[in-house]
């Protein structure tokens, strides 16, 4: 049985710094039957059907020979192969410096939580005939649009239903899914256009809706969390005039961007209590925000720079398209941008010049980025790969995911998330083609997502706001 292990093929893994380390670590026993004593071929096939997990965290603390499992990056590298199939390539962008135990940590997780995680709403879609098509979609999300760059704080209407008659999502998860899945108490009376999760420990959630607020959660309170109070600022009824469209955070800094052309700061660390306001010239229709600085990406072309510090917040204001800035993700080197003109922009903040605009066939409405690689969502359905490298922006491949506007992307190294106008939601490993693991079927068009330390919640056209999260708060997610 020991010569058909050696004739495997796991004779390849590059063990050479296991072994010397294996001569000179004590053996827990003396009988001469322990777990270091047989080959250490043997060793890693063992420890290849242990949980990431358990590589990573637990055999290091066992003895240091152990812990080498956790470094060979190409056990690592067939471990994701095994994952995502053998058909499919993974990553799909640069493999140079790539976090391989963290990606397979994060796909084991995902499989966990998600595979079979299904509901019986699909049912109901189909009963009503289905959803709308691509083009009544794509038109509506124009005409919201140029009523933002028309109508400014004027385009403020809510619909009559009230929100606590909004249909719910079916779920058809039993009690033992490791994902339990709550919608949060009627708090919106229009639809909800933005999610955001914050606080760490998924304690707190932001929402904002057409009907002009952003309503701050408590998800600790109650089974099925807690509205804590509507953001408004002095002397003011509602947290903005107009649309909420988008919101970000850094630390105890949240901020909300609207179709009154206006940028609100507000203060988590003092229960959301106005920090201050950034006027702008135009629709806010994208936020990012690190430390003090935020950047926004508006109807008017442009994207702006702001230090929250300054009197005069405005650092920066670029012009890197010819059409209204829809989408942006940023660290302290790049600023990547999507715009209605079907290009996407790379900006060198540390140069401060554009690297790079690629040419697509449809308009980006949505993206995220890690690493050196960029997801992104479009117009029509489509999911896109991009890798940066050496300063450069590579479109690599495009996928057909869903069948309307996707309206949310985010992405790590081991988890793909995608929301729709299409009414769904998919989970997916991120390899080329994605590996879809669940689709959540809703009965209105999802608006955007957020994901945090795998917590899901989504935004929703029938003014609700959902999330999914661990039963057992010991048990971590991507």
């Amino acid at each position: 049985e020991d010569e058909k292990l050696r004739s495997s093929d796991f004779w390849l893994l590059n063990l050479e710094p296991s072994v010397s380390a294996m001569e000179t670590s004590p053996s827990p026993s003396s009988n001469g039957t322990t777990l270091l004593s047989l080959p250490w071929e043997i060793v890693t096939q063992i420890a290849s059907h242990l949980p990431a997990q358990c590589v990573i965290n637990v055999l290091p603390q066992v003895c240091q020979t152990l812990g080498k499992l956790g470094e060979d990056r190409l056990a690592w590298q067939l471990r994701a192969q095994k994952l995502s199939g053998p058909a499919a390539s993974f990553p799909v962008g640069p493999k140079e410096n790539f976090d391989w135990s963290k990606a397979c940590l994060e796909m084991e997780q995902l499989i966990g939580c998600w595979t079979g995680h299904e509901n019986q709403a699909e049912r109901q879609e189909e009963a009503a005939g289905g959803v709308n098509s691509e083009n009544l979609v794509e038109m509506q999300l124009d005409a919201d649009l140029n009523g933002a760059a028309e109508a400014g704080e004027e385009n403020v209407q809510v619909q009559s239903q009230n929100a606590s008659d909004s249909p719910h999502l079916i779920e058809s998860s039993s009690t033992s899914s490791p994902l339990e899945h709550i919608i949060l108490p009627s708090g919106h009376i229009a639809d909800v256009n933005c999610v955001l999760l914050l606080g760490g420990e998924e304690a707190l959630c932001a929402s904002g809706s057409r009907d002009r607020n952003v309503n701050l959660w408590d998800l600790r309170e109650s089974p099925r969390g807690k509205l804590m109070h509507t953001l408004a600022g002095r002397g003011t009824i509602s947290t903005h005039r107009g649309w909420v469209w988008c919101l970000a955070s850094s630390g105890p800094l949240l901020v909300s961007g609207s179709f009154d052309s206006t940028i609100r700061l507000w203060d988590l660390e003092a229960g959301g209590a106005e920090r201050g306001l950034i006027q702008c010239k135009a629709a806010v229709l994208c936020l990012s925000c690190e430390q003090d600085t935020v950047l926004a990406g508006s109807h008017d072309q442009k994207l702006s720079i702001f230090d929250t510090r300054a009197a005069d917040p405005l650092v920066k204001s670029l012009r890197l398209h010819g059409d209204a800035v829809l989408c942006l993700a940023s660290d302290d080197q790049y600023i990547l941008s999507g715009s209605k003109d079907q290009t996407v922009a790379l900006f060198d903040r540390r140069a401060g010049k554009l690297l790079q605009k690629v040419k697509l066939r449809s308009y980006l409405l949505s993206l995220s980025y890690s690493g050196r690689e960029v997801w992104a969502g479009d117009n029509r359905g489509l999911v896109h790969t991009l890798s940066m490298h050496n300063s450069s922006l590579t479109h690599i491949s495009q996928f057909n995911v869903h069948r309307s506007l996707v309206t949310g992307v985010h992405y790590s190294p081991g988890a793909l998330y995608t929301c729709s106008s299409d009414r769904t939601i998919k989970v997916h490993l991120p390899c080329a083609p994605p590996k879809t693991l669940c689709t959540l079927h809703h009965q209105a068009g999802v608006n955007g997502l957020s994901v945090e330390g795998g917590t899901l919640a989504m935004a929703s056209g029938d003014m609700n706001v959902e999330v999914w999260r661990h039963r057992c708060s010991e048990s971590k997610s991507i």
